[in-house]
């Protein structure tokens, strides 16, 4: 097991307000993780007051997703181009006018406009705070402190979005879950201002216009071809072309990255085992992660009774178990293999994702729903905190684009998980109710068990590929 330094190494400068710099970044991207949940609970409000339909409510949602997950390549490129700085003051006012104007909208088209300008700008924003990170945390024992608070703030937010939104809803209004972006982004823009120094913009960068068409078209063909897939089913013609699609304009991205002299994703990047490994990683784990939490949305309210904020207080076990995954992991991640951190937190999530799958209609929040909160936090807590740092360690030029990758691979798994896990959790329930007549509430849970087991066992094969892939590489020095 290898000793890593604890100072300096000659050349290296320690940025004195680095510290600063996390809590500005990180104060950022807790603002963008609570819009991914924020407004789940506030859905029934919203459509009362715009007169949404069906399908357009599950957009609000989705709209927002599609964007985020789409455009985060080409945000890792802007990044570069523009300066970590500049990238970090523009994606804050951007977004804070996008949460306005959604705050205010008068109709739905005004309403999924400015979720999908919440996006864009979250995917220049998220790319320049991980790239922060990486710059200003350079030794290892910090650099594991500090993507451990990152890893907090990034986990807790969909719990914490939940409870806000519901508390904001209640107490408030639905437009209140907009608006109190606006307060989140001064404060983080007033950080970067105080303690993120500006950088010269990257030299030489080009954007490649080709590979971010075929990227973002083809990435948000995919989100766009699972979302319909929720509504529609998998055999209908617009979910298969939109999945058709996507898969070929992602084959056709990859062919032009190795044939162009400045790919917006370079190869090295995913070429990298452990890199490759961690995106695997949290793709998986998303897809697991963001199921169970959409079961559990509609189980606590629909199945146990409870009201929007009581189900948003029930999500707090999430954060609790991540915060203890963070505090865990932290210090191990300069000394451990990253197989030894990525392994262990996928398999305890499909630990709960086991127990989500043996939830009946009559059982107890406390002995029965709490734990699985827990083991789906702690999980998480290792994966995301392993991923984020490992990615970025030693990327240099490509420092951005390696963090996008693994939000990129987060927003990208969870609408693969939570649209093919709806998908069979909806058809188990169908065919109980087939057989079962007028049952319900049994025939709901029945499905979200199947789903659940399903997924624990994808987690599992998941699992075994990333311990494969990543190597026996020691810690994240080596590799």
């Amino acid at each position: 097991m290898t000793v890593r330094p604890t100072r300096p190494a000659a050349g290296t400068t320690v940025d004195h307000r680095r510290w600063w710099a996390l809590a500005a970044v990180t104060t950022a991207q807790l603002m963008i993780g609570l819009d991914l949940t924020v407004m789940n609970i506030a859905l029934p409000s919203v459509q009362l007051d715009l007169g949404l339909s069906g399908p357009q409510r599950q957009w609000v949602i989705t709209a927002f997703a599609l964007a985020y997950g789409s455009l985060l390549l080409l945000g890792g490129r802007l990044s570069n181009l523009l300066g970590r700085r500049r990238s970090l003051l523009i994606g804050l006012a951007g977004f804070a006018f996008a949460s306005a104007l959604g705050g205010a909208a008068i109709d739905p088209a005004m309403l999924l406009g400015s979720r999908a300008l919440q996006g864009v700008f979250a995917a220049l924003l998220t790319p320049s705070v991980l790239a922060t990170l990486a710059i200003a945390f350079p030794l290892p024992a910090e650099r594991g402190k500090a993507f451990g608070i990152y890893g907090t703030a990034l986990g807790s937010s969909s719990g914490l979005g939940v409870v806000l939104g519901g508390i904001l809803t209640d107490y408030l209004d639905w437009r209140w879950c907009m608006y109190v972006n606006l307060p989140i982004a001064v404060a983080a823009a007033a950080g970067v201002l105080y303690a993120v120094r500006p950088s010269p913009r990257a030299s030489g960068v080009r954007i490649d216009l080709v590979g971010a068409l075929l990227a973002t078209s083809g990435l948000m063909a995919l989100v766009a071809g699972f979302a319909q897939a929720e509504t529609d089913g998998w055999g209908t013609v617009t979910t298969i072309g939109f999945l058709a699609f996507g898969v070929v304009a992602l084959t056709a991205f990859m062919w032009t990255q190795s044939r162009v002299a400045a790919p917006l994703l370079p190869l090295r990047v995913v070429l990298n085992r452990r890199r490759a490994a961690c995106y695997l990683a949290v793709l998986s784990l998303a897809a697991g992660m963001f199921a169970a939490l959409f079961f559990l949305t509609f189980y606590l309210q629909d199945v146990l009774g409870y009201s929007p904020i009581k189900a948003g207080f029930g999500f707090l076990p999430l954060t609790a178990g991540l915060m203890i995954g963070v505090r865990l992991v932290s210090p191990l991640i300069a000394r451990v293999a990253v197989r030894w951190l990525l392994v262990p937190g996928m398999l305890i999530v499909a630990a709960g994702l086991v127990l989500l799958g043996l939830l009946r209609v009559d059982s107890n929040y406390f002995l029965q729903a709490l734990p699985v909160f827990l083991l789906v936090g702690l999980g998480t807590g290792f994966v995301l905190v392993t991923a984020n740092s490992t990615a970025t360690l030693g990327a240099g030029q490509d420092t951005a684009v390696a963090g996008a990758m693994v939000m990129t691979s987060q927003q990208i798994g969870a609408s693969m998980g939570t649209a093919l896990l709806s998908t069979i959790a909806g058809t188990a329930a169908a065919d109980y109710l087939a057989v079962h007549p007028g049952s319900g509430p049994l025939a709901t849970v029945h499905g979200f068990t199947v789903a659940s087991l399903g997924a624990a066992a994808f987690l599992g094969v998941a699992a075994l590929s990333v311990w494969t892939l990543a190597g026996p590489a020691d810690g994240q020095g080596r590799g």
